[in-house]
């Protein structure tokens, strides 16, 4: 990157962190569940301290900054509700007029679906920028492959992590962190969603890299 393009993902990185602590603040006034709400703070405590560690060892792109601040935002809104409760369906109906859940048939809620999706799709570009900085002689289409491989990994070991969790507290609480919401193929679906999303997310990203080899011709 020249220094312009590093001063301006610098800057796109403060207005990141502070927006995800902001928004962590707000979160935290007055959960409805306070005590899975801990759990949950940390975990976004730590994936923000992963991102900083990343930041400082790899050049990110101020696109990578963005979309995994999104992802984070919406941990965080789903931190608040412990996932299992964020009432999606009651702002969408009230907005409108669409009750998602009756239109589309579920039976639980969703939100931590869209959360494993984001996963892979909003987190892409930054493991794409990792990715490229350790293997730098390998070709783009390599590259995603390896980005789809880390993909796959991060999600079994926190699938892992879950089911540790799980096994270590009560069922109660272990429930309310993990949010199943009954369902014993939660994990697989997860899983399956996050790996969807990576490849939607390398899929934007040859369409980008085409287009941008086509305007540079021209």
């Amino acid at each position: 990157m020249d220094t312009l393009a590093i001063k301006s993902t610098k800057t796109t990185a403060i207005f990141c962190l502070a927006g995800i602590a902001l928004a962590t603040i707000v979160a935290s006034i007055n959960p409805p569940y306070p005590h899975a709400y801990k759990l949950h703070l940390a975990s976004t405590g730590l994936f923000v301290i992963g991102l900083l560690l990343i930041a400082k060892f790899f050049p990110l792109r101020q696109s990578s900054w963005i979309w995994a601040t999104v992802f984070t935002l919406l941990h965080v809104l789903g931190a608040r509700y412990i996932y299992s409760f964020v009432p999606y369906n009651e702002w969408i109906n009230a907005w409108f007029g669409i009750d998602l859940h009756q239109l589309f048939g579920w039976q639980r809620n969703m939100y931590d679906r869209l959360v494993h999706f984001t996963f892979g799709l909003c987190l892409f570009p930054l493991m794409f920028d990792v990715a490229k900085s350790i293997f730098k002689p390998l070709s783009g289409k390599r590259l995603i492959v390896i980005v789809l491989l880390a993909n796959m990994s991060m999600s079994m070991l926190y699938e892992l992590f879950e089911w540790l969790v799980a096994v270590m507290m009560s069922p109660e609480n272990a429930e309310s962190y993990n949010g199943q919401q009954g369902d014993m193929w939660d994990a697989h679906k997860d899983m399956g969603l996050a790996l969807v999303g990576g490849i939607l997310g390398g899929m934007i990203g040859l369409v980008l890299n085409c287009h941008s080899h086509i305007s540079q011709k021209k």
